[in-house]
């Protein structure tokens, strides 16, 4: 069975960090590109970052790039997203998603990807 188990999340004042973690399951991990993303209530869900499978190349929407990292421990089955610098507008469910070999460039999508996690809040008080 397929599983993408997140952690992490939580609440924080402006400028703290958080990290977040992915935990898969079910695949071989090192086959499949992650990505992250997020959704504001009322929103659409919004790209975030992804680690490609192989080359481990990344991508960071504008919003978050400087701030956030993504990263990837294969001997844990485990992707990380760590986030610095937190600001209110960075509030919303972050989910991860995980595609076999789906190239990870500034035009990926939430929908590209077959498996997501169940989602986690992360909430920046200002």
């Amino acid at each position: 069975e397929v599983q993408l188990v997140q952690s992490g999340g939580g609440l924080v004042q402006a400028g703290g960090s958080l990290r977040l973690s992915c935990v898969a399951s079910g695949f071989t991990f090192d086959d499949y590109t992650f990505g992250w993303f997020r959704q504001a209530p009322g929103k659409d869900p919004e790209k975030v970052s992804c680690i490609g499978s192989g080359d481990g190349s990344t991508y960071y929407t504008d919003s978050v790039r400087g701030r956030f990292i993504i990263s990837s421990d294969n001997a844990r089955n485990t992707v990380y997203l760590q986030m610095n610098n937190l600001r209110p507008e960075d509030t919303a469910v972050y989910y991860c998603g995980a595609e076999y070999r789906l190239a990870c460039y500034r035009g990926i999508h939430y929908s590209h990807f077959t498996f997501k996690g169940q989602g986690t809040q992360v909430t920046v008080s200002s």
